[in-house]
């Protein structure tokens, strides 16, 4: 049975039932994906009716955002501690720091590519503002932290480098990650299955040669 809550009316009730409604959605998604995630899903899980969560969040895409908000700033602290504490790692290095310390967190993963396509299309202006600028922030020092690690890509080359990263991450984690029905069509006819290749070593492979490019080009 549903544990039944009482409605949370101090500032810090209301903060701890917000943060268990964001961790209600995070294990929802990584149980079933992200699309998997609605507001009835995560109201059963924390014992509230729909309607309730409404208070904190006006839908379950804003939960969503604020988990995709947490999943950068891990991974920029990850990234940051990582090319730290290798001096001068050079292309393979840094592509693989990117790739391996993004993989730590699959649903982060997961929200690369659900989050500019479909998530970010139906929240509150001000709220999408928020998201934006937290991701900004952590993506600033991704950048920065390959920059340091490579003298010889500009600024705007590592800024380059990180979009490459996402970019190549939000297509490769889900072609790798195929729903069971299409795991099926792979597995009885591997042919088609080309592009639905290990995650981490290809898309270390695809960053290294955007981060030799890039260097080549300047």
């Amino acid at each position: 049975m549903m544990a039944q809550y009482q409605r949370a009316r101090s500032a810090e009730a209301k903060q701890e039932r917000a943060d268990a409604l964001v961790q209600a959605a995070r294990d929802l998604a990584l149980q079933s994906g992200v699309r998997g995630v609605t507001l009835t899903g995560i109201a059963e899980r924390v014992g509230l009716h729909h309607s309730a969560i409404r208070r904190y969040f006006t839908s379950h895409n804003e939960v969503l955002l604020r988990l995709a908000a947490q999943g950068w700033r891990g991974w920029a602290n990850r990234v940051d501690g990582a090319l730290t504490a290798h001096e001068r790692p050079g292309p393979a290095r840094i592509a693989a720091v990117l790739v391996e310390t993004l993989a730590e967190d699959p649903l982060l993963c997961d929200l690369l590519a659900n989050a500019p396509t479909r998530i970010e299309q139906d929240v509150d202006i001000d709220f999408i503002r928020e998201f934006k600028r937290e991701g900004m922030t952590a993506a600033r020092r991704i950048a920065a932290a390959v920059a340091r690690s490579e003298p010889r890509l500009t600024s705007e080359a590592a800024w380059d480098v990180l979009t490459a990263t996402n970019c190549l991450a939000a297509i490769r984690w889900q072609v790798s990650h195929p729903p069971a029905a299409l795991a099926q069509v792979y597995a009885d006819e591997p042919d088609l299955a080309h592009f639905a290749t290990d995650f981490v070593p290809d898309t270390k492979r695809l960053v290294e040669a955007t981060i030799r490019g890039l260097i080549n080009d300047d």
